[in-house]
């Protein structure tokens, strides 16, 4: 463990953890792009049921809501914890106890929620809760924007993996989350997670998902053609040996109308029924057949958890 320990520290020193590569010493208390030091915080640990139904079934998902993140979208729903506003500070040994003690409140996996920024510390406590009687399927669930070597170290420790991949155009991911070379970057990353975890394994008698691969794309407003793009990608490179989640729940919420650049942005408003039908069109017209689609309804923030420090 202490040989561990100083492999944290070394890479908290100068971190690289992400493609931001802002190489701030955060051992030392600085922070990173993520807006997160070396301590591990969280906002919010506890049964959560609005994942897709091959991860939450009837139990809930165990999931825990990290602070920060490294690609901080404009348009993000979880904007409060995402930019650290929310959060608690947890040692590794609690962090370890809180996944024990999901698994006793009944939860049929532990969902790592936005969890890059804390990998070398969360590959820790999942080793510990996992001598101790961790026994559930982990869930990593990401933005996609992440850095191959960096996802090396949850070889072994992770089952599924629930990335994003949100836009295929250089000029969208620059516009909405800064980051010009996300799909680059996602396209690689979700190529390492197929490598370490491979096709999906179902629970015959509860649906559930044991190993594999869900791609969520959250369609926005006014992007529908850049979509079609994503997918294509998707099909293309992995045909039906993984899930793809094509979700239309985006949320234009009020902090939005005060960023002057997006004063005439489509983000403004919901995803219209028409974008998201043209979307599933194409989805079946290409042969995508293991995956969600969303019904009306979702475009709402009271499917936003309450990040009160819950479970920590």
């Amino acid at each position: 463990m202490e040989m561990a320990l100083k492999t944290v520290n070394r890479i908290m020193q100068d971190c690289a953890l992400c493609p931001r590569r802002c190489h701030a010493d955060r051992f030392s208390g600085k922070t990173g792009f993520c807006g997160q030091g070396a301590e591990i915080a969280a906002a919010r640990a506890a049964l959560h049921f609005w994942e897709e139904p091959c991860i939450c079934g009837s139990r809930g998902s165990g999931a825990v809501f990290f602070s920060g993140c490294s690609l901080q979208c404009v348009f993000c729903q979880n904007h409060d914890i995402a930019l650290g506003k929310s959060g608690r500070p947890l040692s590794l040994e609690r962090l370890a106890r809180i996944f024990l003690e999901l698994q006793g409140k009944g939860a049929v996996n532990i969902n790592l929620v936005t969890a890059g920024h804390f990998l070398p510390q969360i590959s820790l406590a999942l080793s510990m809760a996992k001598k101790e009687g961790l026994s559930l399927p982990v869930v990593y669930n990401s933005s996609g924007y992440e850095e191959v070597s960096s996802l090396r170290m949850l070889e072994g420790l992770v089952d599924i993996y629930l990335p994003d991949l949100k836009y295929h155009s250089p000029r969208i991911s620059a516009l909405y989350s800064h980051a010009p070379d996300y799909f680059e970057k996602a396209a690689a990353a979700i190529a390492e997670m197929f490598r370490q975890v491979g096709r999906p394994v179902l629970s015959p008698d509860s649906g559930l998902m044991k190993k594999g691969v869900i791609v969520r794309h959250l369609l926005l407003p006014g992007c529908a053609g850049d979509s079609k793009r994503v997918l294509r990608h998707l099909h293309d490179t992995y045909g039906n040996d993984i899930y793809v989640s094509i979700m239309n729940q985006y949320t234009p919420l009020e902090h939005l109308k005060q960023i002057p650049e997006l004063a005439h942005s489509p983000l403004l408003r919901p995803v219209t029924e028409e974008e998201y039908a043209r979307v599933l069109d194409f989805a079946d017209r290409i042969g995508i057949e293991t995956g969600y689609m969303q019904e009306g309804g979702t475009a709402a923030e009271s499917f936003i958890p309450a990040f009160n420090g819950e479970g920590l």
